[in-house]
């Protein structure tokens, strides 16, 4: 069941390893079939050169039971789908290690909008979390980790399809996206801002974007308006 979805999330998660932003077994990436109520993700601790679109496991959407697959779904599961069901709009979620993405994740800091290669993605700051407590790392640990995302996306009040991204405190990044290859392009794009960011800020620590260039170059490229690219 589901070829075509898991040969996008295979695809997906090859891609990770192409453009440079996992390694060893350091990521996953998910897609769903939101009509039949499943998504499709990266088997545990399986490393990418040694997958196939077969190994790719489905799991229920409610239930977060494996439906199809030889192997055990990533550990991430439990916070990919928290995700999926808060959000309607998301087709795609990738988690990574990325090495600049995490740098934030670990400061515990969030990755600041200082000029238009960031502002062409993501319309603002993209979050970090709060530190997850004892007892929510004790007691389903993934399951809190998808929980703190959300309360994050809900405190700021921000569209998580306009910040389609955030760092999770002493953890690391996750993006979504449309669909899985949208979702890596995200956490690709995230992780050479936060390069970047960094570069920038041991320049200028006081380094910002006016929101008047944010919005034009977000704007140019999202929304109604939007004149980027051919038509």
């Amino acid at each position: 069941m589901l070829e075509k979805l898991k040969e996008a999330v295979y695809a997906a998660n090859i891609d990770l390893v192409t453009k440079g932003i996992v390694i060893y077994t350091w990521g996953n990436v998910s897609g769903i079939d939101r009509e039949k109520g499943v998504i499709v993700i990266k088997p545990s601790g399986i490393e990418y050169n040694c997958m196939s679109p077969e190994d790719m496991v489905v799991v229920d959407l409610k239930t977060g039971k494996k439906v199809e697959g030889k192997w055990n779904p990533s550990s991430d599961t439990p916070t990919h789908l928290e995700l999926y069901r808060k959000y309607m709009n998301i087709g795609g979620i990738v988690h990574t290690h990325s090495t600049n993405a995490v740098a934030f994740a670990q400061a515990g800091l969030s990755i600041l909008a200082l000029g238009t290669t960031h502002a062409d993605y993501f319309y603002g700051n993209i979050p970090c979390t709060r530190e997850l407590r004892k007892d929510e790392v004790d007691d389903a640990y993934e399951i809190n980790t998808g929980k703190v995302i959300i309360e994050t996306i809900e405190q700021l009040k921000f569209d998580p399809m306009s910040i389609p991204g955030i760092v999770v405190k002493n953890h690391g990044p996750f993006t979504w996206g449309e669909n899985p290859a949208d979702a890596v392009y995200k956490a690709v794009v995230m992780e050479k801002i936060a390069e970047m960011n960094i570069k920038t800020l041991m320049l200028n620590p006081d380094a910002r974007i006016a929101k008047y260039l944010l919005d034009k170059h977000y704007c140019r490229k999202h929304g109604e308006n939007a004149y980027y690219g051919q038509k």
